[in-house]
């Protein structure tokens, strides 16, 4: 068995700020509030984001626009950037001379939201187009054509305002400040503010109180000194449980299914983080688009709170491709084919298939195919098991052997909570194998089992936290009378050091141990340790790491321990550096040799993208193999662990 990691923004009527924060404003013109849209169409195939046409614009007017922004530090620059939405996009035409004014009126607005996002409340923004600030400008413009309209916009970031008396009143009273991020001197933007209310009512609600509310923010700028007094006050309400739970915008999925798997369940505590998880379990079904479970607006007379879980459901068949790259395993593609909804209740089916070592292999004999369909039914017993069965033919020919399998598993998996999984199934593999031991055939029959703690922040990109798993498969060898079991552990971490994470650590390590059967010709080589590859120690090629017999066949291993190391640094948003160090031995003895140590070390180049991050990687071996690779070039997607 081969070692895989499972595998990644007036005029000087000039709008000068007032006493008054204007906090809701803010909230919606948010530039954080906006989100891109990504799509892909291949061949006709919309494989993910929006398919809409093109905007259409009738009498479209373009322009250029100049942001002029004297004494803004880089970090405020930015934000008045992201906020201007005629800056950021420059080349949608506006509809006709009004359209243009009234886009640069809007504009005023985002950006003097932005000034107060950063705690500049005596900025002045002034807005000209054609020449003329957009306050004197008729509501019938005719701007000149010949060219693209001029827009200049004209920002005076004023200073930094800093928080200065600062009250809590109401069902508040009395708490720590400094939780709230509320403190004199403090940060006094308005989105600073906003997160402190917010937060205040979340303690609230954390505290089983539906109807908790902010019953006053007021923010009163003191220009003589910068400073910002706010007074916040808020209303807890009444303690109460969870109570009806009601289903909207389900068109194909069943509603008793829905209410049921949300684990929402009536009479229990009420608390926001039940409400959060129940979106979150909701989502992962990958059955809907749109997920909001809404609060009552009073209580029922049971004084339980009523909640509404409304969902949009998303298409449910669906299309994929894949591919990766190493110049030691050549490429690969996978296509599947699936289905998120088969039969009403979220139940999947997925129909796939491979092809590897194109460009490796010398002929299509020598690369590796794989087939398969799997069925998963969630909620089989209850919410928390999901069942699994799966049929896979295989075709593989690493350096180390040829084999093929046919592989039929049948299975289950419980969530204990949000972070512990267990499984457990019966796997019936049948392979035929050339390898170091000749021609051999194996009926293997197998019970997997396997527990997984995963507590990272993403699982495609993590940067903080930790996946710890530990597996088992007894299993016996029908042909031959054998009884043989595998033992595997992992655990990776991820810690983030600085601001916003530019740097974070990433580590890991594994190991495996197979005990039982007199003879390693006993056990299937597919379920024999081995190491090296894009997946394992870069720099070697697939499966490279073994041990040798004295013809020079790798035999395969009785253990194994494989450990990494990287340092991914963020160069920018979206481009990332990779240094790593790989390292791992395979032993024929149950416990590991580390007297042949193989490690491989290289760099990594990331690119984000709203899929994960792509990868390239580039790795040599510090102690090579004779007649074995010099170097490895590996990409793909996602993190390579």
């Amino acid at each position: 068995m081969s070692i895989t990691r499972t595998d990644q923004k007036k005029s000087m009527a000039y709008w000068k700020a007032g006493t008054a924060i204007a906090v809701a404003a803010s909230m919606v013109l948010y530039p954080g509030f906006v989100r891109e849209a990504y799509a892909l169409k291949i061949f006709g195939i919309n494989l993910w984001g929006s398919d809409k046409e093109e905007e259409q614009f009738l009498d479209p007017v373009s322009f250029k626009v100049t942001l002029n922004a004297p004494g803004a530090d880089e970090k405020l620059k930015q934000s008045l950037e992201n906020s201007s939405l005629l800056t950021s996009e420059p080349d949608k035409p506006a509809s006709g001379d009004l359209g243009l004014l009234i886009r640069a009126r809007d504009d005023r607005e985002r950006l003097i939201a932005s000034l107060y996002e950063n705690a500049r409340y005596g900025g002045i923004v002034k807005v000209t187009v054609a020449g003329q600030d957009i306050d004197s400008i008729p509501p019938n413009p005719s701007f000149n054509r010949s060219g693209p309209v001029p827009v200049v916009i004209d920002v005076t970031p004023g200073p930094v305002f800093t928080l200065g008396n600062i009250r809590l009143e109401g069902d508040v009273v009395g708490r720590d400040l400094a939780e709230y991020g509320l403190v004199a001197g403090g940060d006094a933007g308005s989105l600073a503010i906003i997160r402190g209310g917010n937060k205040l009512i979340d303690d609230l609600k954390s505290e089983g109180r539906p109807l908790a509310k902010l019953t006053k923010r007021e923010a009163v700028a003191n220009h003589a000194n910068n400073t910002v007094d706010l007074t916040l006050s808020a209303e807890g309400g009444p303690v109460a449980p969870l109570g009806d739970v009601a289903v909207k915008g389900q068109r194909t999925v069943d509603e008793d299914f829905i209410r049921r798997y949300s684990r929402l369940n009536g009479g229990e505590p009420y608390s926001p983080e039940k409400l959060r998880k129940a979106s979150d379990r909701l989502r992962k079904l990958g059955v809907f688009s749109s997920i909001t479970i809404k609060e009552a607006n009073a209580l029922s007379r049971n004084g339980s709170i009523p909640l509404t879980i409304e969902v949009s459901e998303g298409k449910h068949r669906y299309l994929g491709v894949g591919a990766q790259y190493s110049t030691t395993e050549g490429i690969g593609l996978q296509g599947y084919w699936g289905h998120r909804n088969l039969f009403g209740k979220a139940e999947s089916l997925r129909i796939e298939g491979a092809i590897s070592r194109l460009g490796e292999a010398s002929n299509v004999q020598d690369m590796d195919y794989s087939a398969g369909i799997i069925f998963t039914k969630p909620g089989v017993f209850n919410p928390a098991t999901t069942f699994t069965t799966s049929l896979k033919a295989k075709t593989e020919h690493p350096d180390t052997y040829d084999a093929r399998s046919v592989t039929g598993y049948a299975g289950f998996s419980y969530e204990f909570n949000d972070y512990d999984t267990a499984s457990a199934g019966l796997e019936v593999e049948w392979t035929d194998t050339d390898d170091a031991f000749g021609n051999n055939q194996y009926l293997t029959t197998s019970i997997p089992l396997e527990f997984v703690r995963d507590m990272r922040n993403d699982k495609l990109n993590p940067t903080e936290g930790f996946r710890a798993s530990v597996s088992a498969k007894p299993s016996y060898e029908a042909l031959n009378g054998t009884f043989f079991s595998t033992f595997e552990g992992s655990t990776t971490g991820y810690k983030g050091l600085g601001s916003d994470d530019q740097v974070v650590l990433a580590g890991k390590v594994a190991a495996g141990v197979l005990v039982g059967a007199s003879a390693l010709e006993d056990v299937p080589a597919t379920r024999r340790f081995y190491a090296g590859g894009g997946g394992s120690v870069r720099g070697y090629s697939y499966q490279e790491i073994s041990p040798y017999n004295a013809a020079g066949d790798a035999t395969g291993g009785r253990s194994y321990v494989v450990t990494s190391l990287e340092a991914r640094f963020k160069v920018t948003e979206t481009i990332g550096l990779v240094p790593f160090v790989d390292a791992g031995v395979v032993s024929s003895d149950i416990a590991p040799d580390f007297s042949d140590i193989r490690a491989g070390a290289g760099i990594g180049l990331r690119y984000a993208t709203p899929f994960g991050p792509l990868r390239l990687d580039v790795a040599m071996p510090l102690k090579k193999y004779e007649g074995g690779s010099n170097f490895g070039i590996y990409a793909g997607i996602g993190q390579s662990f």
